[in-house]
């Protein structure tokens, strides 16, 4: 019957030795190549991709931009510098960047899609369709007739929301919401594309929008009596409990309407 011998202690001692040395070389080796990796021209970034919305910024401008501000190859590139310098680009709301071997970056973009002007007349923020604040050129703008939307820091989302509730009320009279504000004691006030201003008071936007509705459906009914169109309102008052107060161009009357039912 054969029995394994025990290896004596100086083959052991050599084994271990050998593989520590194998070991070490492999790393070496390892070390060496990543060395070489790292200042080989062949990885240094040569190129973008862009992909996604490009609308407002061409991928030439994007790279001039972007460009300058990475630093390092494509292994040592900082991913996360690199989305947030093409984040602050005008337009850009989120960018996703990606190595692309072998010397690649390749970005997907997502623009903000405005929805509003916000804030003051002077001011070139806008909102987009998110309810988010941003900085742009207004002249880049493409669509006409962006409402001006305003209220305290951090409600742009509130008063987008808001805004997107009346619209459809005031549309079947022909008239559209040029501005819509929320005051810092929660008051709002709009402004119509004819001229004139509702107060809609303050409350729930559920609330809010009841009166709204309840103040549309009887407009025109309250504009007949003085042979009047919806357009001659100049200022509407929906503060009050048990109705609301108009002024209407050419009448110099004001007449308190739409009682509960």
């Amino acid at each position: 019957m054969n029995q394994t011998l025990p290896q004596p202690m100086d083959v052991k001692l050599m084994n271990l030795t050998a593989t520590v040395l194998f070991a070490a070389c492999g790393l070496l080796l390892a070390a060496a190549l990543g060395w070489w990796a790292l200042r080989h021209p062949v990885f240094a970034i040569g190129g973008i991709t862009v992909l996604g919305d490009t609308t407002h910024n061409n991928v030439a401008t994007l790279r001039a931009n972007v460009a300058p501000r990475l630093a390092g190859n494509f292994f040592t590139v900082d991913l996360q510098k690199a989305r947030e310098a093409f984040e602050a680009v005008p337009w850009v709301r989120q960018a996703v960047v990606k190595r692309q071997f072998p010397n690649r970056l390749r970005v997907q973009l997502e623009e903000h899609e405005p929805e509003a002007f916000w804030g003051a007349d002077t001011e070139s923020h806008l909102v987009n369709n998110h309810g988010e604040v941003f900085e742009a050129n207004p002249g880049d703008v493409e669509q006409d007739g962006l409402p001006r939307l305003a209220g305290p820091v951090g409600t742009s989302a509130q008063v987008l929301a808001m805004y997107q509730g009346l619209k459809p009320l005031f549309e079947p009279l022909d008239l559209g919401i040029e501005q819509l504000a929320l005051s810092g004691r929660g008051g709002w006030t709009l402004h119509l594309d004819s001229g004139a201003v509702v107060e809609l008071g303050r409350g729930t936007p559920e609330e809010v929008l009841v009166r709204s509705q309840r103040f549309v459906r009887t407009l025109t009914q309250v504009t007949s009596k003085y042979n009047r169109r919806p357009e001659a309102l100049v200022t509407a008052d929906l503060r009050h409990a048990d109705g609301y107060a108009v002024k209407l161009r050419g009448v110099v009357t004001t007449d308190v309407a739409a009682k509960r039912n």
